[in-house]
């Protein structure tokens, strides 16, 4: 299973490294792209699920490394103010 990291800049202009045990990020996010505070949060929320489904169906248990950054994620996400924009800097495999 390939995993990647995900550089994003927040609205407030931190930058964060993501993780994800899987590419699965890639159907969801492109590096360039700012999407909307909310739509951000959504579209990680579905990939991280789905990496961490993907590492179920391989070993046998969910991914705790997708579901910690989900919800470094989100907690991050509720301290911008509403209506900011995320930007994906780049993918690093």
């Amino acid at each position: 299973m390939s995993e990647m990291h995900f550089h994003i800049r927040w609205p407030d202009g931190r930058r964060e490294a993501c993780y994800s045990p899987s590419l699965v990020v890639k159907d969801f996010l492109a590096p360039g792209e700012s999407y909307a505070l909310d739509d951000f949060v959504e579209k990680t929320r579905t990939a991280l699920n789905i990496a961490s489904e993907r590492v179920r169906e391989k070993y046998g248990f969910a991914c705790s490394s997708a579901m910690a950054q989900l919800a470094r994620i989100e907690a991050a996400a509720k301290r911008q103010a509403p209506g900011g924009l995320v930007t994906v800097e780049t993918f690093e495999p």
